[in-house]
């Protein structure tokens, strides 16, 4: 049974412009006006992007939650849908965006359960409109050494969890995403054990920076970048960011994590973005930034929680996070 739920309330450059000046401009001419637009009820602050096939618009209003605006430039829409990691339809970069056109996301149903006063059953139309849609500039890390800044859209994830009325015993939160072997042909793959798991603490699944994504760049997830609906964590390696969830359920235990269970020395259960704590095939200290002056751009210092350190860090205060990596 489908519950339904009622609302709580192309980028063309400049031929005489450098094309990073003309982004850096209109970025920094959209943030001035986050705080109108808020006011105003004005919609997202992003120019009018070519659309990627089988998406359609979302309207959404800057956020205002502290760090959910990054200044840096944004990734260019084409290397956010064509250099993906999204195993469950190949291993490549470029997989998910050649192999994922059959994969079905309308309809679609998410289930809220476990420990919670009130499980949910809720279809694709009352995930949109559960809560008003917010546009989030994030920086988002790879555990690969690559990064992209991304302009998402949805809500804070606890906004959610809340309707689903948690109980006191609740200590984590656990995530599943589809696994469908007849339109995501990386499921035949034993890289993983199937379906994809991720987890969370509830304290950091309930922290306002953690999104629950609906969209980018003003439309709707494509299906390569997680449709319909998809965990967005910018403090963390982009693989505790689970995508095309079915199931998010509240446990009192520690849940288990796709990559915690395939290679639990190199993929903690934390995974924050930590400069000083290596990969053990590769050094976490620098990153290059996709799209940004070619495979020639100098790799940037990674910054301690990908930049969010004012934000989360009290989170992990008093924690080893070389031991709780």
């Amino acid at each position: 049974m489908i519950i339904r739920i009622a609302p709580e309330h192309p980028v063309s450059s400049s031929e005489v412009t450098p094309e990073w000046a003309y982004l850096n401009r209109r970025q920094w001419l959209g943030h001035t006006t986050v705080a109108a637009s808020a006011v105003l009820g004005l919609g997202t602050t992003l120019p009018a992007q070519a659309s990627t096939p089988g998406t359609r618009s979302l309207k959404a209003s800057p956020s205002a939650v502290p760090g959910a605006m990054a200044m840096d430039k944004l990734t260019p829409l084409k290397d956010v849908t064509s250099y993906n990691n999204f195993y469950e339809f190949g291993m490549d970069k470029e997989d998910p965006a050649k192999r994922s056109s059959a994969f079905v996301t309308e309809p679609w149903t998410l289930r809220v359960e476990g420990l919670v006063g009130k499980p949910l059953t809720l279809g694709l139309d009352d995930v949109l409109r559960l809560a008003p849609l917010e546009e989030r500039i994030y920086r988002m890390r790879c555990v690969e050494a690559w990064s992209m800044v991304i302009p998402w859209v949805g809500y804070s994830l606890s906004k959610l969890i809340e309707r689903a009325q948690p109980l006191g015993s609740a200590k984590f939160v656990a995530f599943e995403s589809a696994a469908d072997p007849k339109t995501m042909p990386g499921v035949a793959s034993s890289v993983i054990d199937w379906p994809y798991l991720e987890g969370l603490r509830l304290d950091e699944a309930m922290h306002p920076l953690t999104l629950l994504g609906l969209g980018l760049y003003g439309q709707t997830l494509p299906k390569q970048n997680g449709a319909p609906v998809r965990l967005v964590v910018p403090w963390k390696y982009g693989f505790k960011s689970a995508k095309s969830l079915v199931r998010i359920r509240l446990v009192e235990q520690q849940p288990p994590t796709a990559w915690g269970r395939a290679a639990p020395k190199e993929y903690g259960f934390y995974s924050n973005v930590n400069p000083e704590v290596d990969h053990p095939r590769w050094s976490q200290a620098k990153e290059r930034r996709i799209g940004e002056d070619g495979l020639f751009a100098k790799p940037r210092k990674t910054l301690m929680f990908n930049g969010y350190a004012n934000e989360v860090g009290q989170m992990y205060a008093g924690l080893d996070l070389r031991r709780f990596y």
